[in-house]
């Protein structure tokens, strides 16, 4: 895997138009306990932060999300908050996966899902990203929402009225995905952007976490009011503690204040 990244507990960042926004955040790792390396990895620095699931096995998997998350920080300065470059650092990540893949029979990939920190319209905000099944929450008031929305099997039987929300995330055909980086020659990423306001929190995860612990239980873990190094590593602890069966990555961001 590859950590990109400081925890950082409160720091002043002036973005585009002299909107200053005040952020801290946190990240957490753990291999889990089934599996024999992690082939999670993640960026969590100004303006970009993310994570990316690795698929392909041993070595490859971590190879291949390794790639996404090296594109991410070459193409990402400090100064660069335009978030149409995410697609650009893909396309990258993705001709670098196909020379991790080689002649693999059964393929070479990632999913990844993150945040840019960025103005729209003059507003500070997160221009949220995604491909997969790795996600993006919003905590905010008090209140639990998912952002992004999974590319998997199962997520398109539920949008049919095929299976139920509760069947969802039991399912059987739970880890198959119909969008990843490397398995597509242009990967796309959905976009949301969500202003800036005080107090609000974004979460960050791999399927590590949502494949043990439910929307109501991660809520639980943030209405705790713990730093986001505390709630990063709560939701991690939580996560093994459920059974640990895959790799699990969480990284929480704060707002703390916003001009």
């Amino acid at each position: 895997m590859t950590a990109i990244g400081v925890n950082n507990r409160g720091e002043d960042f002036t973005l585009a138009g002299g909107s200053v926004v005040r952020l801290a955040w946190a990240s957490e790792t753990d291999v889990g306990r089934r599996r024999k390396a992690n082939e999670d990895s993640y960026i969590a620095r100004v303006p970009i932060f993310a994570v990316a699931d690795g698929m392909g096995g041993h070595l490859s998997g971590d190879l291949a999300s390794a790639a996404v998350v090296d594109r991410l920080d070459e193409t990402f300065t400090p100064d660069t908050v335009d978030p149409q470059l995410v697609e650009g650092a893909l396309g990258q990540a993705t001709r670098d996966i196909a020379i991790v893949a080689g002649d693999s029979e059964l393929g070479v990939g990632t999913t990844v899902t993150g945040a840019v920190l960025t103005v729209a319209d003059g507003v500070p905000s997160f221009a949220v990203f995604n491909i997969g099944d790795s996600r993006v929450y919003r905590f905010e008031r008090n209140s639990l929402k998912q952002v992004t929305v999974d590319h998997s099997l199962v997520q398109e039987m539920f949008e049919a009225g095929e299976i139920t929300r509760s069947q969802l995330a039991r399912h059987p055909d739970g880890n198959i995905i119909t969008r990843a980086v490397g398995f597509q020659p242009d990967p796309v990423p959905d976009y949301w952007m969500l202003p800036l306001t005080k107090g609000m929190r974004l979460i960050i995860c791999s399927d590590g976490l949502t494949g043990e612990l439910d929307d109501k239980r991660i809520r639980l873990n943030l209405a705790a009011g713990l730093s986001p190094s505390e709630t990063a590593g709560a939701l991690v602890d939580a996560a093994l503690a459920s059974g640990g069966r895959d790799n699990v990555t969480v990284i929480v961001i704060e707002v703390l204040a916003v001009d």
